[in-house]
C-alpha cells in the first residue's frame, strides 16, 4: 500500500493502467484531451505489478484499473471518472489539484 500511495502523490494525476486495457486508453485520452499530463503507470510492465493490482482492489477498485488518483487521492475507476467527467466535477478537482490551470 506504502508504494501505491507513494506513487498516487508523486503527481497531480496518476493513472495505474494496462498497456493492452481498452478501457484504460480511454481513460488516458480524456485526461489527455482535457489538457492534463498525467504520470502513467502500466502495471502489466512493472515486475511488482500483481502487488500493485492487489493494493488498488484493496481500495476499492475492482477491476483493478485503470485506478485514478486526483491529488493524491483516489478517485476511482473508469465509471466514476466518466460520471464527473459527465456532471461537471472532473474538471474542479483537476484545477484544485493544480494539473489544470483553465
Amino acid at each position: 500500500m506504502d508504494r501505491v500511495a507513494k506513487l498516487a502523490s508523486q503527481k497531480a494525476v496518476v493513472i495505474f493502467s494496462k498497456s493492452s486495457c481498452g478501457i484504460c486508453h480511454a481513460v488516458k485520452r480524456l485526461f489527455y484531451e482535457l489538457g492534463v499530463g498525467p504520470a502513467i503507470y502500466e502495471v502489466d510492465e512493472d515486475s511488482r505489478g500483481k502487488e500493485i493490482e492487489w493494493c488498488l482492489m484493496r481500495l476499492g477498485c475492482n477491476p483493478s484499473v485503470p485506478a485514478v488518483f486526483i491529488g493524491g487521492k483516489f478517485v476511482g475507476s473508469a465509471n466514476t471518472v466518466m460520471t464527473l467527467h459527465l456532471n461537471g466535477s472532473l474538471k474542479k478537482m483537476l484545477r484544485d489539484a493544480g494539473a489544470l490551470w483553465l
